[in-house]
Formats: structure tokens, C-alpha cells, sequence
């Protein structure tokens, strides 16, 4: 499981260092995608495999525009000798990057977040309210 949370910079090439903890379980290299929110999603290959296979299973009427989607919206990437991702424009003005970015551990994949967005995201989730949700799945 992924989990943590980070602050870095956004180069003006669209690098981003992802750090040694996530990197060492997402592997040499993984995906950066659109998938859920208003970030980019990091995943390992067998779990974006694992993420696509699922979709593929289902009707192709059900399934065709996910998939659609999810794949044309995602990227290998692979980090340098410093650590860092390139990440392509397309996916940078989606998640609303610029300079500054939150790198977290989120279970089976890293998200990339600008900050401010995932503050106002979170600050939705109160302490009742994840209560409520642990109580839900049975915890």
C-alpha cells in the first residue's frame, strides 16, 4: 500500500520528484493518469492492468467510454536519475499544476494534487462524516 503525503515543486519542463518511498512500490516505471478528482494518478503497471482488465470485462456498452477515456488521458513515465517524472501538459492543466504539488499514498496508487484543491476536498471529509463511512464498511 502506498501512503504519505509530500510537497514539491513543479519544474517549468513539468518534472515532479515522486519520492523513493512511493517510487520503490509503484516500480521503474508506472502510469500517470486521469482517472478519479481533480488530479493525476499514479499507478503500477499491474494495478492499472489489474484497473483496465476490470473495465474490459464489463459490456461494451457499459464500459467502452471509461475505458475510452482512462486510456487516452494516461502516460508511461519513468523517473530520472533525480527522481522526477515528466509529466505531459495535457495532464498538468487537468489537475490544475503549476508550481507547487501534494504527492500522496492513496492505497493501490499515488495522487498528484495541487494543493489547494486537495484541502478544499478534504476539508469536506469532518470527523462525523469519516465516522459515518468507517461505520458503513463495518469498522
Amino acid at each position: 500500500m502506498l501512503y504519505g503525503r509530500y510537497q514539491h515543486s513543479v519544474d517549468a519542463k513539468g518534472r515532479l520528484f515522486v519520492p523513493a518511498k512511493l517510487r520503490d512500490k509503484l516500480g521503474s516505471s508506472f502510469i500517470a493518469a486521469v482517472v478519479l478528482d481533480r488530479c493525476i494518478c499514479l499507478y503500477s503497471t499491474d494495478e492499472w492492468d489489474a484497473l483496465l482488465d476490470g473495465i474490459a470485462s464489463l459490456p461494451m456498452t457499459q464500459g467502452r467510454a471509461l475505458l475510452r477515456q482512462l486510456t487516452s488521458n494516461a502516460e508511461d513515465v519513468a523517473p530520472d536519475a533525480q527522481g522526477r517524472i515528466l509529466l505531459p501538459k495535457h495532464l498538468l492543466e487537468y489537475a490544475g499544476l503549476e508550481k507547487e504539488a501534494l504527492v500522496i499514498g492513496a492505497g493501490k496508487r499515488a495522487e498528484i494534487w495541487k494543493p489547494a484543491v486537495y484541502e478544499e476536498t478534504m476539508n469536506k471529509l469532518t470527523p462525523e462524516s469519516m465516522e459515518e463511512e468507517f461505520m458503513k464498511l463495518g469498522f
